[in-house]
């Protein structure tokens, strides 16, 4: 009886065992590696850059008032054509009318002055002439003399004075005048009309600045595009570039510009910084309106038939079981190609057999998918690791992308 109860505890114990080494096994086996990847082909590469802007007129004029009064009239209103010097709206005339009359009137009296003066005048030089020639009969006193010398220099004084008058005021009936002609407000430019911000009755003021009423458009088959290049992308555009953009208001359809300046002034906004790219654009059709926002695409380099390997085969790195194998690279020779355009020199893992092996190449253009192989030990057809499914890969992260970049196919 011993004896049997003996082997069961012998049996227990072997099986113990065994599922313990069983499990053991199972912990701390390693985990099979796969591999997904992407061949390297010949294909043409596009250089582009996008960004968005906000078409406008080349020239756009803001019509205001430089005196303040009630609207009387209105003779534009949107989309009005209008030319250089049409009046397209009426102030109220009426207190500005009154001042002219008014600074008419102070302009009369102040002749009338000039004319009383030298009357004045003229007598005190007689009374002079009667003084004095008493005086030399000894019939006269030498102070009635002074007298009569002091009133000829004052009376010629207050000529003179009179004529300052008369000057002072005749520049108030002009500046009146010019009031009163601002009650008419004409525009300054052949155009369009595309906003107006004042009603019939409604009084504005220009204390401060003037008060804008209306935006006049010069010629909307010439417009512009304002795009915002961001810093790292400003480079690869020169003047003179074509580009092509798409508005929602017309899906599918693409339109034609040209860049014509890059400014110098840059916007930061939220630590972006970013630079203006002027676009010119032909809008004879008149399909563009103003405020319309623009799907810009700036072709600044193409690739034809090259070697291109894919973007993610270039972010890839190997799991941690192949860390020793990351060591050791290709040694056939690197070089730069014919128009490598500033390579950069990467790492892509090539498939042999079961197991990647690294291959060092230098890239050139990109079009945000694919990179062109400039050089490498690389053929086309050659499968190159893209992805792995072992729980220790580091997949690469595109990153965020900026207000302008690189357009992904």
């Amino acid at each position: 009886m011993n004896f049997r109860w003996g082997w069961l505890a012998f049996g227990v114990a072997v099986a113990a065992a065994g599922a313990g080494y069983w499990q053991y096994r199972v912990r701390h086996q390693v985990p099979e590696i796969s591999y997904k990847t992407a061949s390297v082909e010949r294909r043409n590469i596009v250089g582009r850059v996008t960004a968005s802007g906000t078409l406008s007129a080349i020239v756009t004029v803001q019509v205001g008032t430089q005196v303040s009064g009630r609207i009387q009239k209105l003779f534009a209103d949107f989309n009005s054509v209008v030319t250089k010097g049409e009046l397209v709206a009426k102030i109220d005339p009426a207190l500005f009318e009154a001042s002219v009359q008014q600074a008419q009137a102070n302009y009369l009296a102040a002749k009338a002055g000039v004319t009383t003066a030298e009357a004045n005048a003229l007598a005190a030089d007689k009374q002079y002439a009667r003084t004095k020639a008493l005086h030399d009969q000894n019939l006269a006193a030498q102070a009635d003399l002074d007298t009569a010398e002091a009133n000829v220099a004052t009376s010629h004084s207050a000529i003179e004075a009179a004529k300052a008058a008369v000057a002072q005021s005749l520049a108030s009936l002009h500046q009146a005048e010019v009031n009163l002609s601002y009650t008419s407000i004409v525009s300054p430019i052949d155009g369009v009309v595309i906003s107006r911000t004042v009603d019939v009755g409604q009084t504005v003021a220009a204390s401060l600045s003037a008060p804008t009423l209306f935006t006049i458009a010069q010629d909307l088959t010439k417009m512009q595009v304002d795009t915002n290049v961001a810093e790292g992308d400003v480079g690869r555009l020169e003047v003179g570039m074509k580009t092509f953009f798409t508005v929602d208001s017309f899906p599918g359809q693409r339109f034609l510009g040209k860049i014509r300046q890059i400014r110098n002034a840059a916007t930061t906004v939220q630590n972006v910084v970013t630079y203006d790219a002027v676009i010119d654009v032909d809008n004879t059709d008149l399909k563009l309106r103003p405020g319309m926002t623009a799907n810009v695409t700036v072709v600044y380099a193409e690739r034809r038939k090259v070697l291109a390997v894919a973007n993610a085969a270039l972010r890839f790195r190997p799991p941690a079981a192949l860390a020793p194998a990351a060591s050791g690279e290709s040694h056939r020779p690197r070089g730069h190609g014919p128009g490598s355009d500033a390579p950069e020199t990467h790492s892509v893992w090539l498939m042999h057999g079961v197991a990647p092996q690294a291959v060092p190449v230098h890239t050139g253009l990109t079009d945000g998918t694919v990179t062109e192989v400039v050089d490498g030990d690389l053929n086309e057809g050659d499968p190159v690791v893209v992805e792995s499914t072992a729980p220790d890969t580091a997949p690469a992260s595109t990153g965020a992308a900026g207000p302008l970049r690189r357009l992904p196919f």
